[in-house]
């Protein structure tokens, strides 16, 4: 017999409940006018979901229209075309008191943290909730609350220029959240930051993803942003979005150009010197096939080159691998040589493994 519906969980309700879209840009264009006169079309036909809770993010080259997407989306700038749908009202098309407050449910965060260097952490955090009209009382609970969730309720009275760029960073989010928004706008936020401060601020992210229930929409030209913490990616170049969709299955099967060459610097994607300075399209007398092999799938843990040898005949020389995490599964890579004569052959055994391949090319 089934267990009544007040016996689940949270967590399980919202497995089984499908995810609503919060965000949603409709056949969004933007055309500026440019120096000359002549029209510059910055977007052109973007369609673009995020659902309720999700983080999704957006990679692209300066001057691909990620900046200009973000803009639509608090309402910064107005489409030429489209519609820009926020927690169900049309950012595009409110006049400015309405504006004004339905940005209450969208917080923004930045690459340089745009702090007021004559306030405090907490006078930082509580510029919005001034500007909202909330009394003083409701302010400093909430600032504290806000302080202690981003780590920092020991620093409330340092100006920014005490604080590293993390910390500023965190007060950065703890401003964004002030409002209670339902969204999360992320310009850049995290690429003035050295490795190991971006994956903390990326850490506090994903919590405050997992905690609150806030969806986050990311901006960003680093992969490895989207590869720690999205779980869904636009890929935009030209002001149009050419890929996008689950982060595992882009960055292990892209399929737009644009995609690998941005992956093209990855871990385990990147040929060694050693390989790539020798690498030749033409095959020559005694040269090997040099194939990337992309283990995922239910044979991802097995043998695969022992198989080779043993049912083929075929001994591959392992010329580079590795094994790294994409949105939280694992994904390995193994960059082999092969006889030329045993290319198709290599491959084929390969594919009904479901493994990806790709011939790169031939060394001496």
């Amino acid at each position: 017999m089934n267990a009544p519906l007040g016996h689940i969980s949270d967590q399980t309700l919202q497995r089984l409940v499908p995810a609503q879209p919060i965000v949603r840009l409709e056949k969004i264009s933007k055309v500026f006018p440019g120096r000359d006169g002549q029209p510059v079309t910055a977007l052109g036909e973007i369609d673009l979901t995020v659902n309720q809770g999700s983080i999704l993010g957006v990679i692209g080259r300066s001057g691909a229209g990620k900046s200009t997407l973000i803009r639509l989306v608090n309402g910064l700038e107005k489409p030429t075309t489209g519609r820009v749908i926020v927690d169900g009202a049309d950012i595009s098309a409110l006049p400015g008191n309405a504006l004004r407050h339905a940005r209450r449910s969208i917080g923004m965060i930045f690459q340089h943290f745009n702090l007021l260097s004559s306030r405090t952490a907490a006078q930082n955090v509580a510029l919005p909730l001034e500007v909202a009209g909330y009394d003083k009382a409701s302010i400093k609970a909430r600032v504290e609350e806000l302080l202690a969730l981003v780590g920092l309720s020991d620093k409330r009275n340092r100006y920014p220029s005490e604080l590293s760029g993390g910390q500023k960073q965190r007060v950065g989010i703890a401003r964004a959240l002030a409002t209670k928004p339902k969204v999360l706008l992320s310009d850049e936020a995290t690429s003035a930051l050295d490795p190991e401060t971006t994956r903390s601020i990326l850490d506090l992210l994903a919590r405050i993803n997992a905690e609150l229930g806030l969806t986050i929409l990311l901006i960003t030209h680093e992969m490895a942003v989207i590869r720690t913490i999205a779980r869904e990616v636009a890929v935009i170049e030209g002001g149009r979005i050419v890929e996008q969709g689950d982060v595992f299955e882009v960055f292990t099967r892209p399929q737009h150009e644009v995609t690998r060459s941005f992956l093209a610097d990855e871990s385990g994607r990147a040929l060694p010197p050693y390989v790539a300075s020798r690498l030749r399209s033409e095959a020559t007398p005694g040269s090997q096939a040099v194939i990337r092999i992309g283990f995922r799938g239910p044979h991802a843990t097995d043998p695969v080159l022992a198989r080779l040898a043993r049912e083929h005949g075929i001994e591959a020389n392992i010329l580079a691998g590795s094994v790294d995490e994409i949105a939280g599964r694992p994904w390995g890579t193994l960059v082999v040589g092969v006889p030329v004569a045993s290319v198709q052959q290599t491959v084929a055994f390969l594919s009904q493994l479901d493994l990806d391949t790709e011939v790169l090319g031939h060394v001496a």
